[in-house]
């Protein structure tokens, strides 16, 4: 087994050599084919009656009236027009070009394209070691990590509304997440966890519900179902604490069963449901009152498991200290946290000014810091919001209560409008609270910031811009045709004779490099 185990990082350094250099090696083959097949066409021109059949199309084309090329590019640009109004419309809604991701998806694994990473090595492993993570940079979309808790808190606001709080794109990276982060070891996946692999797909909040209770009857200490009721099922922030324990507590009487197989090593509790049921358990505490329990239990999670930087449990650390108003503390974290090589977040940024906003906003005055200019403590306070409102400009508008706030997404984008939302519904209590800090953020944030350009910008598709492109040069060729026909009509022979001039001089240099017995055996094979 050990031998196997060691021989296997050379076949797999072995096949990713070979996978690298035939993606290296796939542009020269194209190349060398293409050469090749100019060249047989070429060779094979008498056989193939090329020349004759050129000139009867191009005698064709001749007889041809301009109301056809009218129409042959009339139709060109409306086709075109369409395929615009169709990409254009599938960015609005969802942000990315359809040609664009149909050509990711399936043209990239054909042409040696490397997949991306699984978020599954987004926690530490059991023994301690770090699992491979995606780069950073290429993480946009996080998870939130004060979301609400669906049952108890979003569903208020369908029972009022009758609208669903959450999107269907927002729901669906929910149910990746848990299936994801709570299959276990897929080596000793039992009949339960198929049953609530299934239940995180499921649309219809019932369907989840039943399929939980069915994993239940399967296994009574099934701790994902009891996971998913808390989420879903839990009307009261209370019954999903007590949902939250019972999954715990069935977590780890699970990991107490001796194996079926080997009799000797306990089967271990999947850690990233056990980081998951904990986290939830302190957010309930917080949200009940127990602040300081909450704390604690954030910290000891942290402690515990130093590697789940990823997982943002910091910013819960840092809402619930706020709430105590341990400044002291919430600054500890930040120098722990606010480093350059770390991933920022609204929640560090907007902290950090608060902080230093904190310090000097009691007595600020616009009039006077204009008439004595500003303090050293007023310039560093100033300076933090600069920094926090050039990470996310969307903040300051939701904390001066500008834009109306709505209910948190379960996923944020980074530097965007949803992170900007999630800050503010939760943090908007704490800048209250410091006198004058919302003051300083406005004339700070009004006078340099307002007619900052937001962040993100979507930047239009290639394909966009193409097609907008290839719609109107179509376009104005239909109009020219149908206004100057005999113009245009010396215009295209000019830029064809033009255009096959280059092949016409490597014809001659084939004739004139290779014997002309030669191209008769070939022609005659």
């Amino acid at each position: 087994m050990e031998d196997a185990t060691s021989s296997n990082p050379q076949s797999l350094g072995f096949t990713d050599k070979l996978k690298s250099w035939l993606s290296w090696s796939w542009t020269y083959i194209c190349a060398v084919w293409f050469a090749m097949v100019l060249t047989m066409i070429y060779v094979l021109r008498s056989p193939l009656k090329l020349q004759d059949t050129l000139t009867s199309a191009s005698v064709f084309l001749n007889t041809l009236t301009p109301k056809f090329y009218v129409a042959l590019t009339g139709t060109s640009s409306l086709i075109s027009g369409l395929i615009l109004i169709f990409e254009w419309w599938y960015f609005r809604k969802y942000g990315t070009s359809f040609i664009e991701q149909v050509s990711v998806s399936h043209l990239r694994p054909l042409l040696g394209g490397v997949e991306s990473s699984s978020t599954t090595g987004l926690f530490s492993s059991v023994n301690g070691e770090a699992e491979p993570r995606p780069s950073v940079s290429e993480c946009k979309v996080w998870r939130n990590p004060l979301n609400l808790f669906r049952g108890a808190e979003y569903s208020r606001y369908t029972w009022v509304t009758g609208k669903e709080p959450l999107t269907y794109y927002d729901m669906n990276l929910s149910a990746q997440d848990h299936q994801t982060f709570f299959t276990g070891d897929t080596q000793q996946i039992k009949a339960e966890d198929t049953v609530m692999q299934k239940a995180w797909r499921e649309r219809n909040p019932q369907a989840r519900i039943r399929a939980a209770y069915q994993a239940i009857e399967m296994n009574h200490e099934c701790a994902a179902a009891y996971v998913l009721l808390a989420e879903e099922e839990a009307t009261t922030i209370t019954e999903a604490e007590r949902l939250f324990k019972q999954a715990l507590r069935s977590g780890k009487r699970e990991q107490r069963v001796q194996d079926p197989v080997t009799s000797l090593r306990p089967l271990t509790l999947n850690i990233n449901l056990l980081v998951y049921i904990k986290r939830r358990l302190a957010m309930c505490a917080r949200k009940l009152g127990r602040i300081k329990e909450a704390v604690k239990m954030m910290r000891d999670l942290m402690k515990e498991f130093p590697l789940l930087g990823m997982l943002n449990i910091h910013e819960n650390l840092l809402e619930a200290l706020l709430e105590l108003q341990a400044y002291a503390d919430v600054q500890a974290v930040l120098a722990k946290y606010d480093d350059i090589s770390l991933p920022k977040s609204a929640t560090i940024c907007y902290t950090s000014a608060l902080l230093k906003a904190r310090a000097v906003s009691e007595k600020f005055s616009p009039e006077a810091a204009s008439r004595r200019g500003l303090s050293t403590a007023e310039m560093n306070a100033v300076e933090a919001i600069h920094r926090a409102v050039e990470f996310n400009p969307h903040v300051p508008k939701y904390l001066l209560e500008m834009k109306s706030l709505i209910l948190p997404p379960e996923h944020i984008l980074k530097r965007g409008d949803s992170e900007a939302v999630a800050y503010a519904f939760f943090h908007l209590q704490h800048w209250k609270r410091a006198e004058g800090a919302l003051n300083l953020l406005h004339c700070t944030w009004e006078g340099t910031f307002h007619e900052v350009s937001v962040y993100p910008k979507k930047e239009l598709p290639f394909f966009i811009l193409f097609t907008a492109g290839l719609c109107s040069f179509t376009a104005m060729l239909a109009m020219l045709t149908h206004q100057f026909p005999e113009l245009m009509g010396v215009f295209v022979k000019a830029f064809f004779s033009t255009l096959f001039t280059p092949l016409g001089f490597f014809a001659d240099k084939m004739e004139s490099f290779m014997p002309s017995s030669f191209w008769h055996q070939l022609t005659r094979i």
